[in-house]
């Protein structure tokens, strides 16, 4: 028969999967240091991508074009949906989409727009600002997701009856695209004036308050550079704060970077030109990087501004075309263990002590603890990566770039480059690692229109062109567009959507066999129970789920069951161990595996109301604890008239309702709702309990008092809803 891997009597008794959150990609270049890291990517290898086996599998239009950063949150319950791994595609059309991150399904899974064309709600054109960069300016700078309260921050732009110009943040729930109570709030300090302002930096979430930061349209008109920090639960403006009152200028436009946050939540912003009438009294904070107090109390802590300021705002070559890259600690020194990372359109590179940024400049950079013009001082757009010691800069024409950092230090020169060259407005890349290994550079660049490109990390050897192959060209581009990487796939915005590029199943998945995970019956499948399915190139690589909740899919692979995505618990080529989602019917439902790409035919099953299969070990042993918890054995058997506990899967309907891949809530006790029976070596047993166990998804627990018997090993059957289990055999040290 099928080869039965990995025993899952083994791990229920030896320990309980870590509690932990899935990973996404929640906030632009991935956290609040702006590292550009997203080290969970168990498939994506240099490898695989010299094999070829990488290119381009569909794309997402949508009615916009895509300048924010397209984010993505695991395990999303969608109302009447199940769970699904969700991509949240924000337009410069004023709307977002939740689009089913697993299936590539053009059909979003919800979609709201904040335009109403019948009062007169739309876009602002690039005319009414005034400036020719944003065609449409809708939303503009990429929202930011806070998994706790499943609710997605995002600033939208619209003009309105009457001339109205105006922005609003909303809080938007993920599960269905609503609006949380209290939400939108027009956003309206003193002395801001919309029109002249834009939104195009990323949003940054901290210690429950969600930042923006504010930029100009092509230097015209005054404006300033505003940072705004709103209440996460209640979208109360919290405090503001404007670094060039009387004046104009200084704004943080970063390339569409955001802020960046410390472990004390003080925001870090880069700054761009400004003192435009020679007021430099007036002009204190342009071209500089600055720690701002978090909120309440907004106000400038420190700042850091380099000695040719005046240079820099004569000419145009912004410091704050780049946002601010907070290192890990790692690339610290006793002396400066915390820095961070900056550079320019001057084409010069910082590395700053965050604690002692070093005030303002005269005659050179000494304050600086490095001030390094970047290979060839080509200008630089965006943010930065880091990974594993090494800085990523992709600038104007220029090769992509690898410094190291260490030390509290930087590589004057640079460790490894590329081979091709990036034209304007160059690029910013982000890292795709397992651990620290496997490292890929990745970069979305305008060259001839559009291009997705990977490095190896380790010597920026291109790994992938999209333009190698005219069926994996990316279709448009979209300024200071931002890779991301997500368990197997790349997301890569356009101008017109998303195209999605992934690892290619060498042939598709095929089921030959779907059963219960514990009995390996075909006909013990039931909502909520763990089923095994058997067969070939169901997977690319042997993993298991690295935390509860169970993961949608691992490694670009998924299943569904009655069109529901099913939660995993191991996958390899041959096997894949999943749950039952909970709302699947009683009735015939077709289970799919998705896999790198490519799906399996359908196979149909019938799904029971309950549906028993005891585990066992190799030998046929029930999977039991003995009253004082220890193993049931043939060497270690249950005593006559103790209480032990059976485990199965396939209870049924609960007295509780239970997320799809989580275990019952803490303290709380999830009862079957179906009449529970057992026999042991055909003797009524009492039961004590039948419902969830503990800390595992899927797996029932059956608590019984061993009946008189004599010593030896019996039969062990059990009975929910009417349903029969499978045998498993039970030590008894009897009468």
């Amino acid at each position: 028969m099928h080869g039965k891997t990995g025993s899952f009597t083994g791990a229920l008794l030896l320990g309980a999967l870590s509690l932990a959150a899935q990973t996404g990609v929640t906030t632009y270049h991935n956290d609040n240091a702006r590292t550009g890291q997203y080290l969970n990517e168990t498939l994506l290898a240099p490898a695989s991508l010299n094999a070829g086996l990488f290119g381009k599998r569909s794309f997402l239009a949508v009615d916009g074009a895509v300048y924010a950063q397209p984010l993505y949150l695991s395990s999303v319950k969608i109302a009447g949906n199940g769970f699904h791994n969700v991509l949240f595609v924000a337009t410069s059309h004023d709307s977002l989409n939740a689009f089913d991150a697993d299936t590539s399904s053009s059909q979003p899974l919800w979609q709201i727009s904040f335009l109403d064309a019948a009062d007169s709600v739309t876009t602002v054109s690039q005319a009414e600002v005034g400036c020719s960069v944003i065609p449409e300016l809708g939303i503009t700078g990429t929202p930011v997701i806070d998994p706790d309260s499943g609710t997605i921050y995002l600033i939208a732009f619209t003009r309105e009856s009457g001339d109205q110009y105006i922005y609003r943040l909303h809080a938007i729930d993920v599960t269905n695209g609503a609006e949380r109570p209290g939400s939108p709030v027009e956003i309206q300090p003193p002395e801001f004036v919309p029109l002249a302002q834009k939104q195009r930096s990323a949003l940054l979430l901290s210690n429950g308050v969600v930042y923006s930061s504010w930029s100009s349209n092509c230097d015209d008109g005054t404006y300033h550079g505003w940072v705004m920090a709103h209440d996460a639960s209640s979208l109360a403006l919290i405090d503001f704060f404007n670094d060039s009152p009387g004046d104009s200028g200084a704004s943080f436009w970063n390339g569409g970077a955001g802020p960046a946050a410390d472990e004390q939540s003080d925001i870090y912003v880069v700054s761009a030109n400004g003192d435009f009438d020679g007021d430099e009294d007036l002009a204190e904070y342009d071209e500089s990087v600055l720690r701002i107090a978090r909120a309440p109390g907004l106000m400038v802590a420190d700042q850091f501004t380099p000695f040719n300021k005046l240079m820099l705002d004569e000419q145009d070559l912004d410091l704050g075309s780049c946002g601010a890259l907070l290192l890990p600690d790692e690339v610290g020194s006793s002396a400066h263990p915390h820095v961070l990372f900056t550079s320019g359109k001057e084409g010069r590179m910082y590395l700053l002590d965050r604690q002692a940024l070093g005030g303002v400049q005269v005659g050179a950079d000494s304050g600086a603890l490095a001030s390094l013009p970047v290979s060839g001082s080509h200008a630089t757009f965006g943010s930065a990566g880091y990974f594993d010691g090494s800085i990523y800069v992709d600038p104007v024409d220029s090769p992509v770039l690898e410094f190291q950092a260490a030390g509290a230090s930087l590589g004057s020169s640079p460790a490894a480059s590329s081979a091709n060259q990036t034209s304007f407005p160059g690029a910013t890349p982000s890292i795709s690692a397992n651990g620290s290994n496997d490292g890929i550079v990745w970069t979305i660049t305008a060259d001839d229109g559009g291009r997705l490109l990977a490095y190896d990390a380790i010597d920026l050897i291109t790994l992938f062109d999209s333009n190698a192959l005219a069926s994996n060209q990316l279709p448009g581009y979209a300024e200071f567009s931002v890779p991301t990487i997500v368990d197997g796939k790349v997301f890569a915005a356009t101008d017109a959507g998303v195209a999605i590029y992934g690892e290619s199943a060498p042939a598709p998945p095929a089921i030959d066999v779907v059963a219960n995970a514990a009995s390996y019956s075909t006909v013990a499948i039931s909502p909520g129970s763990l089923i095994s399915i058997f067969g070939s190139n169901l997977a690319g690589i042997t993993a298991s789920a690295p935390s509860v909740p169970l993961p949608m899919s691992i490694a670009d692979t998924s299943v569904t069951v009655g069109g529901v995505p099913a939660p995993i618990l191991f996958e390899s080529p041959g096997q894949i161990n999943a749950q039952v989602p909970w709302e699947v019917p009683a009735g015939p439902a077709a289970v799919v595996v998705r896999t790198r790409g490519a799906s399996s035919a359908a196979v149909n099953v019938t799904i029971q109301p309950a549906a028993p299969g005891l585990f066992t070990d190799r030998n046929g042993g029930a999977a039991a604890l003995n009253g004082a918890g220890s193993v049931n054995s043939q060497e270690n058997p249950a005593a006559v008239g103790s209480v032990i506990s059976i485990f199965f899967t396939g209870q049924g309907p609960a007295t509780t309702a239970v997320d799809d891949g989580a275990s019952p809530p803490s303290g709380i006790t999830v009862s079957a709702t179906l009449p529970a029976s057992a026999t042991i070596g055909g003797t009524a047993a009492q039961i004590e309990f039948a419902g969830l166990a503990p800390l595992y998804p899927g797996v029932a627990q059956l608590n019984l008092k061993v009946p008189a018997l004599p010593s030896g090993v019996y039969p062990l059957i059990v009975m929910v809803g009417g349903k029969t289990s499978n045998a498993a055999q039970l030590a008894i040290s009897g009468l």
